[in-house]
C-alpha cells in the first residue's frame, strides 16, 4: 500500500508585532453613566428575598441623589487625574461594532488585533444630575424613573495597542472614529438605536476642548459636583425638587 512521502518542508511564520499608539477621544454628544451600584451587586450574589408587606411600606423605591452618585464608576486611586473611570473595553467594544458597517474589516478580527491598555479609562468633564422615563425589562415594560450622572461636555485619553503589519495608527484612528460616529458608549448610545448619546471623535491635547476639559473637568470638579449636583435639564430639576417636598410632606425623610 503506497503511503505519503515524509516532506521536511520549512514552516515559515512571520513576526507579528505590537505598536502602541496614545489617542484623545472628545465627547459630541453627552455621555450618560450607569454603572451597577454596589448594593445591586451584593443582592446579585446574595439575595435578601421578598420584601414583607411592612418593608415594603416603610422603605423608599428610590433616592434619586444616591443612584446619581452610584452611575459612575470611580477610581480607587486618590492620584488619578479624575474621580471618574470608564470601563476601556467599551471603546474596543464600539470599534469592533463599527467594522461591521465599514468594508475591509471584521468584527472578531478587530477583537483579535486591537486592545485598549487600561482597564479603566479616565473620563475629564463634569457630571450633572439626569433624571429619565425608562421601561423595564420585564415583560409590561413597567416604567420607572431613573437617575443617573450625566456628562454634558467630556473628553478622554488612553493607549491603544494593535498588531502590525495588519494595522496601523491611520487604520486605528478611521476606525476608533467611525465608532465615534456609529456606536458611541455609555447609556442610550448610538449602537443601541434608542438614542444619540455618547459620540465621540478622535482629537488630541492640543484641542482647546481638551485643555478646557483637562483643567476644569478633573478629580476636584468631580468630587464637587457628586457632593453638590447641578441639573442636566428642568425636568430633572423638577422631579428632584418634588421628590424632597413630597418626602417631608408625607414625613419619611429629607433628601440626604
Amino acid at each position: 500500500m503506497a503511503t505519503k512521502a515524509a516532506t521536511n518542508e520549512r514552516i515559515e511564520i512571520a513576526e507579528i508585532r505590537q505598536e502602541h499608539s496614545q489617542v484623545v477621544v472628545v465627547g459630541q454628544s453627552p455621555l450618560i453613566l450607569n454603572s451597577i451600584p454596589q448594593h445591586a451587586r451584593h443582592e446579585l450574589l446574595l439575595p435578601k428575598g421578598r420584601k414583607t408587606a411592612a418593608q415594603k411600606a416603610t422603605s423608599l423605591k428610590h433616592d434619586p441623589l444616591q443612584e446619581y452618585r452610584n452611575s459612575a464608576s470611580r477610581s480607587k486611586d486618590e492620584r488619578s487625574p479624575t474621580e471618574i473611570v470608564f470601563p476601556g473595553v467599551a471603546f474596543k467594544k464600539a470599534m469592533m461594532g463599527s467594522a461591521l458597517d465599514i468594508p475591509g474589516a471584521k468584527k472578531a478580527q478587530i477583537g483579535r488585533l486591537v486592545y485598549i491598555e487600561q482597564d479603566w479609562v479616565s473620563i475629564y468633564g463634569t457630571p450633572e444630575l439626569y433624571m429619565t422615563m425608562v421601561r423595564s425589562a420585564d415583560m409590561a415594560r413597567t416604567p420607572d424613573v431613573r437617575t443617573r450622572a450625566v456628562i454634558p461636555m467630556w473628553c478622554a485619553v488612553f493607549d491603544i495597542a494593535y498588531v502590525i503589519p495588519q494595522l496601523n495608527r491611520t487604520v486605528i484612528g478611521n476606525l476608533l472614529g467611525a465608532a465615534g460616529i456609529t456606536q458611541g458608549v455609555g447609556d442610550f448610545r448610538v449602537e443601541k438605536g434608542s438614542g444619540n448619546y455618547g459620540r465621540f471623535r478622535v482629537g488630541d491635547r492640543d484641542d482647546k476642548i481638551v485643555q478646557m476639559l483637562m483643567g476644569n473637568g478633573g478629580r476636584e470638579a468631580q468630587l464637587a459636583a457628586f457632593e453638590n449636583p447641578e441639573f442636566y435639564d428642568n425636568d430633572s430639576r423638577e422631579l428632584y425638587e418634588w421628590y424632597g417636598e413630597e418626602l417631608q410632606r408625607r414625613g419619611i425623610r429629607e433628601v440626604a
